[in-house]
């Protein structure tokens, strides 16, 4: 009896190893067993064990998850390398800066998918202290991309990359901006400095006295129009608070406009006004008048003689509208979407002789997008040209019990 109890203890312990061995052997712990007896503690010791790496292992899991989808939710790009600078990983913003398809790429050379020159010998020589600027990248080949290479663990790379296409073209707008003050202001400059030599060093009569001095005073007024222009596109740039929602005297404006206009013109032009009474408009008097006195003063340099400026305010699906219309040069299609750059000429030799400065429907772009308005041009070479100014809901109103206002002033051709 004592060997057969002996045998049955042996085999019963031979059992509960072989459980243990399954249990440890599995890929994953899966349902711990139960036992009695010495067995059953060791399962219960084994069962906080299992229970205790699984809550870590999930720790671990919800770690990394969180990790991967604040590198996802980057605006710069990250990809990894390892120690044979093969892809390890790489975010969304990566694969989009580089071309990439995880997926597809994954344990791929790096140098086997992005071949530009520049990277490549940026990546071998292993001189990461500044990063490397790469343009003509992303996906329509208009980005330009800062790739920074930082070194970590053995051998393995941290591939770090930033869209600078903001900085990079503000960084040349400016260069831009520079190049071509500089160019308005030497102009006047020269003619100013001719005059005062040949005035200085040349005996010249009293008739060409005043006249050079005719000439320099109308180049110093050009400087100083530029100067001006200048300091009021600073202002607007600067200004953060928005335009207030004050109602303005439209009737009053417009007059204002038509005034100044007529004076332009010296009576080489029709000017007339065709105002809605019944029209509200809400926003900045001073940016407003400058604005649309920028579109009719264009309109009048820009008219042949004996053309004609509509001045017109209207009440179209519950916005605003205000126009100018002129019969004018007009304007070619591809020259459109840039009048509003800085210092952008259509015409270049006769935006000088008009006296302007290029920078005025740059303030017209700045003031109406301070005001949340649109400007919508429509023009045609030969036939005149439409300036729309077309205003929101919230700084546009119609009340039709206004009193009726003089509608039309008109000057006509000398």
């Amino acid at each position: 009896m004592l060997c057969v109890g002996l045998l049955g203890h042996l085999l019963y312990y031979i059992y509960q190893i072989n459980r243990l061995w399954k249990v440890l052997d599995a890929p994953a712990y899966g349902e711990i067993p139960s036992a009695l007896g010495l067995w059953g503690e060791v399962y219960y010791r084994l069962h906080r064990l299992v229970k205790r790496w699984r809550t870590q292992v999930l720790q671990v899991e919800q770690q990394h998850t969180r990790f991967i989808q604040a590198i996802q939710a980057s605006p710069n790009g990250v990809l990894m390398l390892d120690d044979a600078d093969q892809i390890e990983w790489c975010n969304d913003v990566a694969e989009q800066h580089f071309g990439l398809n995880a997926r597809r790429d994954v344990r791929q050379r790096i140098t086997h998918l992005i071949r530009r020159p520049e990277f490549v010998q940026y990546l071998h020589l292993q001189r990461f202290d500044e990063p490397l600027v790469m343009r003509d990248m992303g996906e329509h080949k208009r980005s330009v991309i800062a790739v920074q290479i930082l070194p970590y663990g053995e051998n393995r790379k941290l591939v770090l990359t930033h869209d600078i296409t903001k900085v990079e073209n503000t960084e040349a707008m400016r260069r831009d901006f520079v190049a071509n003050v500089s160019h308005e202001l030497k102009t006047p400059l020269t003619v100013l400095t001719g005059f005062l030599e040949t005035v200085r060093d040349l005996p010249v009569s009293e008739q060409d006295r005043n006249r050079y001095l005719d000439m320099m005073l109308v180049q110093s007024m050009r400087m100083q129009h530029l100067v001006e222009d200048l300091l009021v596109l600073a202002k607007l740039e600067s200004d953060e608070q928005p335009p207030s929602l004050d109602r303005i005297d439209m009737a009053e404006l417009v007059a204002h406009l038509v005034h100044d206009a007529e004076a332009l013109s010296q009576g080489e032009h029709q000017v007339s006004a065709q105002i809605d009474p019944a029209v509200v408009l809400r926003g900045a008097e001073r940016e407003l008048l400058s604005a649309f006195g920028n579109l009719v003063s264009n309109a009048v340099r820009y008219t042949p003689e004996g053309g004609r400026i509509s001045i017109a305010l209207t009440y179209e699906n519950e916005h605003a509208i205000f126009s100018v219309t002129d019969t004018g040069l007009g304007i070619a299609a591809d020259h459109i979407p840039r009048l509003t750059e800085r210092f952008y000429r259509v015409d270049r030799s006769r935006s000088r002789d008009t006296g302007g400065t290029g920078l005025g429907l740059a303030i017209v772009k700045h003031v109406l997008s301070r005001h949340h308005a649109d400007l919508r041009i429509t023009s045609e070479v030969g036939r005149g040209s439409v300036f729309r100014v077309v205003f929101p809901f919230d700084r546009s109103g119609y009340t039709p019990s206004a009193l009726p206002q003089p509608s039309q002033s008109p000057q006509k051709a000398a």
